[in-house]
Protein backbone atom coordinates (compact mmCIF):
# COMPACT_ATOMS: atom_id res chain seq x y z
CA UNK A 1 0.00 0.00 0.00
CA UNK A 2 1.51 3.35 -1.03
CA UNK A 3 -0.09 6.89 -0.67
CA UNK A 4 -0.46 8.99 -3.40
CA UNK A 5 1.77 12.06 -3.64
CA UNK A 6 0.82 14.72 -1.92
CA UNK A 7 -2.93 13.58 -1.87
CA UNK A 8 -4.74 11.51 0.34
CA UNK A 9 -5.74 8.21 -1.57
CA UNK A 10 -4.09 5.18 -0.89
CA UNK A 11 -2.98 2.86 -3.92
CA UNK A 12 -1.71 -1.01 -4.18
CA UNK A 13 0.94 -2.56 -5.42
CA UNK A 14 -0.70 -3.45 -8.44
CA UNK A 15 -1.14 0.31 -9.78
CA UNK A 16 1.03 0.74 -12.47
CA UNK A 17 0.02 -2.68 -13.26
CA UNK A 18 -3.34 -1.15 -13.68
CA UNK A 19 -2.09 2.06 -15.60
CA UNK A 20 -0.29 0.15 -18.13
CA UNK A 21 -3.85 -1.98 -19.02
CA UNK A 22 -5.15 1.22 -19.52
CA UNK A 23 -7.89 1.03 -16.65
CA UNK A 24 -10.23 3.73 -15.53
CA UNK A 25 -8.81 4.62 -12.04
CA UNK A 26 -11.52 6.48 -9.46
CA UNK A 27 -11.85 6.61 -5.80
CA UNK A 28 -12.94 3.67 -3.99
CA UNK A 29 -12.97 4.15 0.01
CA UNK A 30 -10.11 6.25 -0.32
CA UNK A 31 -7.92 3.96 -2.72
CA UNK A 32 -7.07 4.66 -5.93
CA UNK A 33 -8.59 1.99 -7.93
CA UNK A 34 -9.73 0.29 -11.42
CA UNK A 35 -13.39 0.70 -12.18
CA UNK A 36 -12.75 -0.79 -15.78
CA UNK A 37 -10.60 -1.61 -18.03
CA UNK A 38 -12.35 -2.10 -21.20
CA UNK A 39 -15.82 -2.79 -20.70
CA UNK A 40 -18.06 -3.00 -17.57
CA UNK A 41 -20.49 -5.28 -19.55
CA UNK A 42 -17.27 -7.41 -21.58
CA UNK A 43 -15.64 -7.83 -17.79
CA UNK A 44 -18.78 -8.82 -16.44
CA UNK A 45 -19.49 -11.40 -19.16
CA UNK A 46 -15.90 -13.16 -18.98
CA UNK A 47 -16.66 -14.00 -15.44
CA UNK A 48 -19.77 -15.45 -16.41
CA UNK A 49 -18.57 -17.48 -19.25
CA UNK A 50 -14.55 -17.81 -18.90
CA UNK A 51 -12.89 -15.82 -15.93
CA UNK A 52 -11.85 -12.48 -14.49
CA UNK A 53 -8.95 -11.59 -12.02
CA UNK A 54 -9.74 -8.34 -9.81
CA UNK A 55 -7.11 -6.93 -7.55
CA UNK A 56 -8.67 -6.32 -3.84
CA UNK A 57 -5.87 -5.65 -2.22
CA UNK A 58 -7.66 -2.39 -0.54
CA UNK A 59 -9.07 -5.29 1.55
CA UNK A 60 -8.50 -5.44 5.43
CA UNK A 61 -6.89 -8.84 7.44
CA UNK A 62 -6.85 -8.24 10.86
CA UNK A 63 -4.59 -11.63 12.60
CA UNK A 64 -6.37 -13.19 15.72
CA UNK A 65 -4.48 -15.27 17.91
CA UNK A 66 -4.70 -16.53 21.07
CA UNK A 67 -6.02 -18.58 23.78
CA UNK A 68 -9.29 -16.68 24.49
CA UNK A 69 -9.20 -16.06 20.13
CA UNK A 70 -12.27 -18.10 20.14
CA UNK A 71 -14.31 -16.75 22.96
CA UNK A 72 -13.60 -13.06 21.66
CA UNK A 73 -14.64 -13.92 17.95
CA UNK A 74 -17.64 -15.68 19.47
CA UNK A 75 -18.73 -12.38 21.70
CA UNK A 76 -17.61 -10.20 18.48
CA UNK A 77 -19.98 -11.66 15.90
CA UNK A 78 -23.58 -13.02 15.59
CA UNK A 79 -22.45 -16.12 14.08
CA UNK A 80 -21.01 -19.36 14.87
CA UNK A 81 -16.78 -19.11 14.98
CA UNK A 82 -17.00 -21.96 16.96
CA UNK A 83 -18.40 -24.37 14.17
CA UNK A 84 -15.32 -23.64 12.05
CA UNK A 85 -12.79 -26.59 11.45
CA UNK A 86 -8.97 -25.82 11.02
CA UNK A 87 -8.88 -24.14 6.55
CA UNK A 88 -12.97 -23.42 7.06
CA UNK A 89 -14.43 -19.68 6.52
CA UNK A 90 -17.22 -18.32 8.13
CA UNK A 91 -19.09 -14.88 6.67
CA UNK A 92 -20.50 -12.72 9.80
CA UNK A 93 -21.76 -9.00 9.96
CA UNK A 94 -19.98 -7.68 13.12
CA UNK A 95 -22.91 -5.82 15.11
CA UNK A 96 -23.39 -2.54 17.51
CA UNK A 97 -24.87 -3.13 20.48
CA UNK A 98 -28.68 -1.99 18.84
CA UNK A 99 -27.48 -5.03 16.49
CA UNK A 100 -26.60 -2.56 13.41
CA UNK A 101 -24.10 -3.61 11.02
CA UNK A 102 -20.31 -1.90 11.67
CA UNK A 103 -19.07 -4.22 8.86
CA UNK A 104 -19.44 -7.71 7.19
CA UNK A 105 -16.30 -9.94 7.02
CA UNK A 106 -15.38 -13.06 6.42
CA UNK A 107 -13.26 -15.38 9.28
CA UNK A 108 -10.57 -17.69 8.34
CA UNK A 109 -9.98 -20.35 11.01
CA UNK A 110 -6.12 -20.93 9.86
CA UNK A 111 -4.35 -22.77 12.35
CA UNK A 112 -4.67 -23.92 16.47
CA UNK A 113 -5.81 -20.46 18.26
CA UNK A 114 -4.87 -18.67 15.30
CA UNK A 115 -7.66 -17.18 12.94
CA UNK A 116 -8.14 -13.94 10.50
CA UNK A 117 -10.92 -11.27 9.64
CA UNK A 118 -11.09 -10.08 6.55
CA UNK A 119 -12.84 -6.86 6.50
CA UNK A 120 -14.22 -4.08 4.04
CA UNK A 121 -11.32 -1.28 2.88
CA UNK A 122 -13.53 1.35 3.89
CA UNK A 123 -14.13 0.40 7.47
CA UNK A 124 -10.47 -0.63 8.24
CA UNK A 125 -9.58 1.74 11.08
CA UNK A 126 -13.12 1.72 12.31
CA UNK A 127 -13.36 -2.25 12.46
CA UNK A 128 -9.27 -2.19 14.03
CA UNK A 129 -10.48 0.54 16.40
CA UNK A 130 -13.85 -1.54 17.28
CA UNK A 131 -12.33 -5.61 17.80
CA UNK A 132 -9.35 -3.66 19.39
CA UNK A 133 -11.87 -2.04 22.36
CA UNK A 134 -13.87 -5.06 22.59
CA UNK A 135 -10.96 -7.44 22.88
CA UNK A 136 -9.95 -5.14 26.54
CA UNK A 137 -12.67 -7.95 27.68
CA UNK A 138 -10.61 -11.06 27.24
CA UNK A 139 -6.88 -11.62 28.82
CA UNK A 140 -4.99 -13.81 25.70
CA UNK A 141 -6.11 -12.62 22.59
CA UNK A 142 -3.69 -9.89 20.05
CA UNK A 143 -5.17 -8.29 17.22
CA UNK A 144 -3.04 -7.47 14.61
CA UNK A 145 -3.77 -5.23 11.57
CA UNK A 146 -1.93 -7.32 8.71
CA UNK A 147 -3.71 -5.08 5.87
CA UNK A 148 -0.35 -3.10 4.83
CA UNK A 149 1.48 -6.97 4.20
CA UNK A 150 -1.31 -8.98 2.43
CA UNK A 151 -2.18 -8.26 -1.13
CA UNK A 152 -5.31 -10.18 -2.41
CA UNK A 153 -6.08 -11.39 -5.96
CA UNK A 154 -9.67 -13.04 -6.36
CA UNK A 155 -10.17 -15.22 -9.80
CA UNK A 156 -13.31 -15.57 -10.78
CA UNK A 157 -14.90 -17.31 -13.05
CA UNK A 158 -16.20 -20.95 -14.52
CA UNK A 159 -12.63 -21.31 -15.47
CA UNK A 160 -11.00 -20.68 -12.73
CA UNK A 161 -9.78 -23.90 -11.15
CA UNK A 162 -8.49 -24.67 -14.96
CA UNK A 163 -6.23 -21.45 -14.84
CA UNK A 164 -4.90 -21.82 -11.22
CA UNK A 165 -4.34 -25.11 -10.87
CA UNK A 166 -1.21 -25.73 -13.30
CA UNK A 167 0.21 -22.95 -11.11
CA UNK A 168 0.29 -24.96 -8.20
CA UNK A 169 0.77 -28.23 -6.61
CA UNK A 170 -2.49 -27.45 -4.11
CA UNK A 171 -5.19 -29.66 -5.40
CA UNK A 172 -7.91 -27.01 -5.76
CA UNK A 173 -10.14 -29.11 -6.49
CA UNK A 174 -10.22 -30.72 -2.97
CA UNK A 175 -10.91 -27.13 -1.61
CA UNK A 176 -14.61 -27.04 -0.83
CA UNK A 177 -16.90 -23.73 -1.03
CA UNK A 178 -16.03 -21.81 2.10
CA UNK A 179 -12.55 -23.40 3.04
CA UNK A 180 -9.18 -22.71 2.15
CA UNK A 181 -5.24 -23.78 1.94
CA UNK A 182 -1.56 -22.78 2.64
CA UNK A 183 0.80 -23.41 -0.35
CA UNK A 184 2.81 -22.23 -2.68
CA UNK A 185 1.36 -20.93 -5.93
CA UNK A 186 3.69 -19.72 -9.31
CA UNK A 187 6.84 -20.14 -6.35
CA UNK A 188 4.90 -17.68 -4.01
CA UNK A 189 2.93 -18.38 -0.52
CA UNK A 190 -0.03 -18.18 -0.28
CA UNK A 191 -3.26 -18.90 0.77
CA UNK A 192 -5.93 -20.08 -1.56
CA UNK A 193 -9.85 -19.83 -0.42
CA UNK A 194 -12.39 -20.76 -2.32
CA UNK A 195 -15.09 -17.47 -1.46
CA UNK A 196 -16.36 -15.53 -3.87
CA UNK A 197 -18.57 -12.24 -4.51
CA UNK A 198 -19.36 -12.98 -7.67
CA UNK A 199 -22.26 -15.95 -7.80
CA UNK A 200 -19.70 -17.69 -9.61
CA UNK A 201 -16.75 -20.20 -8.44
CA UNK A 202 -13.08 -19.14 -7.95
CA UNK A 203 -10.50 -18.36 -5.78
CA UNK A 204 -9.14 -15.78 -3.95
CA UNK A 205 -5.16 -15.96 -3.64
CA UNK A 206 -3.69 -13.85 -0.12
CA UNK A 207 -0.16 -13.17 -0.34
CA UNK A 208 2.65 -10.65 0.24
CA UNK A 209 2.87 -7.40 -1.48
CA UNK A 210 6.26 -7.95 -2.58
CA UNK A 211 4.36 -10.78 -5.10
CA UNK A 212 1.50 -9.91 -6.21
CA UNK A 213 2.59 -8.32 -9.41
CA UNK A 214 4.09 -11.40 -10.26
CA UNK A 215 1.18 -13.38 -9.92
CA UNK A 216 -1.07 -11.11 -11.43
CA UNK A 217 1.09 -11.17 -14.79
CA UNK A 218 1.30 -15.05 -14.72
CA UNK A 219 -2.11 -15.38 -13.74
CA UNK A 220 -3.27 -12.93 -16.47
CA UNK A 221 -1.12 -14.96 -19.33
CA UNK A 222 -2.32 -18.22 -17.65
CA UNK A 223 -4.47 -19.52 -20.58
CA UNK A 224 -3.91 -16.86 -23.25
CA UNK A 225 -3.04 -19.27 -25.59
CA UNK A 226 -6.27 -20.82 -26.09
CA UNK A 227 -8.18 -17.71 -25.36
CA UNK A 228 -8.98 -19.02 -22.14
CA UNK A 229 -7.39 -16.91 -20.18
CA UNK A 230 -8.78 -14.31 -17.30
CA UNK A 231 -9.68 -10.86 -18.44
CA UNK A 232 -8.67 -7.90 -15.90
CA UNK A 233 -11.78 -7.21 -14.18
CA UNK A 234 -12.42 -3.60 -12.25
CA UNK A 235 -15.06 -2.61 -9.68
CA UNK A 236 -17.76 -1.56 -11.89
CA UNK A 237 -18.19 -5.65 -13.54
CA UNK A 238 -17.34 -6.50 -9.08
CA UNK A 239 -20.45 -4.45 -8.24
CA UNK A 240 -22.59 -5.46 -10.76
CA UNK A 241 -22.05 -9.31 -10.41
CA UNK A 242 -22.44 -9.45 -6.82
CA UNK A 243 -25.61 -7.39 -7.19
CA UNK A 244 -27.23 -9.88 -10.09
CA UNK A 245 -26.00 -12.34 -7.09
CA UNK A 246 -27.90 -10.60 -4.56
CA UNK A 247 -24.75 -9.91 -2.36
CA UNK A 248 -25.01 -7.15 -0.06
CA UNK A 249 -22.25 -3.75 -0.20
CA UNK A 250 -21.45 -2.55 2.44
CA UNK A 251 -22.59 1.22 2.61
CA UNK A 252 -25.44 0.44 0.45
CA UNK A 253 -27.54 -2.78 1.32
CA UNK A 254 -25.22 -2.56 5.18
CA UNK A 255 -24.68 -0.02 7.33
CA UNK A 256 -25.16 1.27 11.06
CA UNK A 257 -28.65 1.97 10.36
CA UNK A 258 -29.19 -1.45 9.35
CA UNK A 259 -29.55 -4.61 11.18
CA UNK A 260 -28.59 -8.44 9.79
CA UNK A 261 -32.21 -10.26 9.94
CA UNK A 262 -33.69 -7.05 7.99
CA UNK A 263 -31.11 -7.61 5.05
CA UNK A 264 -31.92 -11.23 4.94
CA UNK A 265 -28.86 -12.28 6.95
CA UNK A 266 -31.00 -13.75 9.64
CA UNK A 267 -28.46 -17.33 8.53
CA UNK A 268 -25.97 -15.29 9.70
CA UNK A 269 -27.17 -14.79 13.30
CA UNK A 270 -27.17 -17.37 16.05
CA UNK A 271 -28.93 -16.60 18.95
CA UNK A 272 -28.69 -20.23 20.35
CA UNK A 273 -24.83 -19.47 20.68
CA UNK A 274 -24.53 -17.58 24.04
CA UNK A 275 -23.64 -13.56 24.35
CA UNK A 276 -22.30 -11.84 21.42
CA UNK A 277 -22.69 -7.99 20.61
CA UNK A 278 -25.70 -7.05 19.33
CA UNK A 279 -27.58 -10.22 20.82
CA UNK A 280 -30.64 -8.53 23.14
CA UNK A 281 -31.51 -6.22 20.17
CA UNK A 282 -31.86 -9.10 17.61
CA UNK A 283 -33.73 -11.09 19.62
CA UNK A 284 -36.46 -8.08 19.72
CA UNK A 285 -35.74 -7.46 15.82
CA UNK A 286 -36.67 -11.24 15.41
CA UNK A 287 -39.49 -11.47 18.14
CA UNK A 288 -41.55 -8.17 16.75
CA UNK A 289 -40.69 -9.36 12.89
CA UNK A 290 -38.14 -6.68 11.04
CA UNK A 291 -39.85 -3.39 10.29
CA UNK A 292 -38.26 -3.42 6.39
CA UNK A 293 -37.02 -6.13 4.39
CA UNK A 294 -34.27 -6.26 1.75
CA UNK A 295 -36.02 -6.91 -1.91
CA UNK A 296 -35.02 -7.44 -5.43
CA UNK A 297 -36.60 -6.05 -8.03
CA UNK A 298 -36.80 -5.67 -11.90
CA UNK A 299 -37.48 -2.87 -13.94
CA UNK A 300 -41.15 -3.69 -16.00
CA UNK A 301 -40.60 0.09 -18.01
CA UNK A 302 -37.12 0.96 -19.45
CA UNK A 303 -35.10 2.76 -16.83
CA UNK A 304 -32.42 2.12 -15.39
CA UNK A 305 -32.66 2.08 -11.04
CA UNK A 306 -30.06 3.33 -9.01
CA UNK A 307 -29.19 3.49 -5.28
CA UNK A 308 -31.17 6.24 -3.84
CA UNK A 309 -34.50 6.03 -6.12
CA UNK A 310 -37.27 5.98 -3.91
CA UNK A 311 -40.08 3.42 -4.18
CA UNK A 312 -43.53 3.62 -4.41
CA UNK A 313 -46.72 1.34 -3.96
CA UNK A 314 -49.72 3.45 -6.05
CA UNK A 315 -48.95 6.75 -4.06
CA UNK A 316 -47.72 5.52 -0.73
CA UNK A 317 -43.81 5.73 -0.26
CA UNK A 318 -42.63 2.07 0.68
CA UNK A 319 -38.63 2.19 0.71
CA UNK A 320 -35.62 2.92 -1.05
CA UNK A 321 -32.96 1.36 -3.60
CA UNK A 322 -29.98 0.97 -2.06
CA UNK A 323 -28.44 -0.59 -5.55
CA UNK A 324 -29.15 -0.89 -9.15
CA UNK A 325 -27.79 -1.07 -12.56
CA UNK A 326 -28.23 -3.50 -15.01
CA UNK A 327 -27.94 -7.05 -15.00
CA UNK A 328 -25.78 -8.16 -18.05
CA UNK A 329 -26.06 -12.11 -17.56
CA UNK A 330 -29.61 -11.74 -16.71
CA UNK A 331 -30.39 -9.01 -19.97
CA UNK A 332 -32.83 -6.94 -16.94
CA UNK A 333 -32.62 -3.94 -15.45
CA UNK A 334 -32.24 -4.59 -11.58
CA UNK A 335 -32.29 -3.23 -8.17
CA UNK A 336 -31.79 -4.28 -4.68
CA UNK A 337 -33.79 -2.21 -1.64
CA UNK A 338 -35.19 -1.82 1.73
CA UNK A 339 -39.29 -1.68 1.54
CA UNK A 340 -41.57 -1.87 4.30
CA UNK A 341 -42.28 -5.35 5.66
CA UNK A 342 -46.23 -5.29 4.89
CA UNK A 343 -44.79 -4.24 1.19
CA UNK A 344 -42.07 -7.07 0.63
CA UNK A 345 -44.13 -9.85 -1.43
CA UNK A 346 -42.46 -11.30 -4.46
CA UNK A 347 -44.65 -10.78 -7.07
CA UNK A 348 -45.87 -7.53 -6.07
CA UNK A 349 -45.77 -4.21 -8.67
CA UNK A 350 -44.53 -0.86 -7.91
CA UNK A 351 -42.70 2.14 -9.07
CA UNK A 352 -39.07 3.38 -8.96
CA UNK A 353 -38.80 6.74 -8.94
CA UNK A 354 -35.97 7.27 -11.75
CA UNK A 355 -35.31 11.33 -12.32
CA UNK A 356 -38.79 12.48 -10.90
CA UNK A 357 -40.66 9.70 -13.29
CA UNK A 358 -42.22 6.75 -11.31
CA UNK A 359 -41.56 3.63 -13.26
CA UNK A 360 -43.16 -0.13 -13.34
CA UNK A 361 -40.92 -2.73 -11.41
CA UNK A 362 -41.71 -5.98 -9.76
CA UNK A 363 -40.67 -7.21 -6.66
CA UNK A 364 -38.58 -10.29 -7.34
CA UNK A 365 -36.98 -13.15 -5.40
CA UNK A 366 -33.46 -13.42 -4.60
CA UNK A 367 -30.82 -13.83 -6.26
CA UNK A 368 -31.22 -12.76 -9.79
CA UNK A 369 -28.83 -14.72 -11.17
CA UNK A 370 -28.06 -18.31 -10.31
CA UNK A 371 -24.89 -20.52 -12.02
CA UNK A 372 -25.40 -23.75 -13.18
CA UNK A 373 -23.10 -25.99 -10.66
Amino acid sequence: MTTHEGGQLKRTPLYEQHRALGARLVEFSGWEMPVQYTSIIEEHKAVRTHAGLFDVSHMGEFKIEGEDALAFLQYLVPNNVAHLAIHQALYTTMCLPDGNVIDDLLIYHLAEQHYMMVVNAANIAKDLAWAQQQGHRFQNVVITDQSDTTSLLALQGPLAQQILQPLTEINLAAIRYYHCAAGVVDGINCIVSRTGYTGEDGFELYCAPVDVVKLWKDLLAAGKSDGQGPLPTGLGARDTLRLEAGLCLYGHELDEQTNPLEAKLGWTVKLDKGSFIGRDALVAVKEHGPERKLVGIEMLERGVPRGGCDLYASDQHIGVLTSGAPGPAVGKNIGMGYVDAAHATVGHTIQVDIRGKRLAAQIVALPFYKRNK
